[in-house]
């Protein structure tokens, strides 16, 4: 009887992964159809110097040939860096922006005001960024409101944004920081709402001001979604690519190449498929880096 009953419960447990395999099945064929097959023939590809406009399989293997050459290719070296600074500069202010406005929201408005301000701070992020790219590409030319305005607060000759090397890379860093900003202002006004606010209490009633219980308080308690918004960020800042593409088409010289747009130039602009692909492939192990960290970081929380 008992093992009956062992065979009537396997078989009920077979049955259900069955099911759950079948639901699965769709998102692992369009997985391996989508990414990991063409993972693995870029990974091929880099090794080789295939010139895509010969067709596929008009290739010759020469192993490490396009790694080498990357480290002595100064569009690359500059790509590399314009990406890396972009990334240092553009996640650190706009976390820091969005956890100031989330806590002035959260603290100064009323409810019904604060989620009309929410929402439209939001709206930068779900537009389009072409449509966003046109805009502020009128708000930099000459006689554009961001122009007149440096000259309204002082600077006599402000200089043309996004054709002087100089400032065209801050001036697409400040687009992103803008665009990105009300997604980061939604997820901290969300931690904030689940804070205790008897801590804060207690803390009113031991006199401690405003800004002391901002440091103290708020913000080590928002590790968890500032490490999520740190990592989430890094990886965008990494893939940055239609700001430079539309805005400034990489230049002026190489000042706003990073390395998608060089990766898009090498393979489709000089049809250099296989160096792109070995591009691409720096570029992986680069998000690999920070998924790892964010994967430990992760189980290092539920484990505690």
């Amino acid at each position: 009887m008992r093992s009956t009953k062992v065979g009537v419960s396997r078989t009920k447990a077979a049955r259900e992964n069955l099911v759950a395999y079948t639901f699965l099945l769709p998102s692992l064929v369009g997985l391996i159809l989508f990414s990991m097959i063409p993972l693995v023939m870029s990974l091929y590809v880099s090794l080789t110097d295939w010139n895509f406009m010969d067709g596929i399989g008009n290739w010759n293997f020469i192993g490490l040939s396009n790694f080498k050459e990357l480290w002595t290719d100064e569009w690359f070296v500059a790509s590399l860096k314009n990406t890396l600074i972009f990334t240092i500069v553009t996640v650190p202010i706009s976390l820091l922006l969005a956890l100031i406005i989330a806590v002035m929201i959260d603290d100064f408005c009323h409810k019904k005001v604060a989620g009309m301000v929410r929402v439209a701070m939001y709206m930068p992020h779900i537009c389009n960024t072409v449509a966003i790219s046109a805009v502020w590409m009128a708000l930099y030319s000459k006689f554009g409101p961001f122009t007149q305005l440096m000259r309204a607060l002082g600077w006599e000759n402000p200089p043309r944004f996004l054709a002087d090397y100089t400032w065209a890379l801050p001036a697409i860093m400040l687009v992103v920081i803008w665009a990105g900003l009300g997604y980061r202002i939604f997820m901290y006004s969300a931690s904030l709402a689940s804070l205790p606010k008897d801590l804060y209490e207690s803390a009113e009633i031991d006199g401690v001001n405003i800004v002391q219980k901002f440091i103290y308080i708020t913000m080590p308690l928002l590790k968890p979604t500032t490490f999520f918004l740190t990592i989430t960020g890094i990886i965008s800042s990494f893939k940055v690519f239609t700001y430079s593409n539309v805005m400034t088409q990489g230049g002026p010289g190489s000042s706003t190449y990073t390395l998608v747009y060089y990766i898009y130039t090498s393979a489709f602009k000089y049809y250099r498929m296989g160096y792109a692909s070995a591009i691409a492939v720096i570029l992986f192990l680069m998000l690999l880096i920070v998924t790892i960290i964010q994967w430990i970081h992760n189980n290092k929380n539920e484990t505690n």
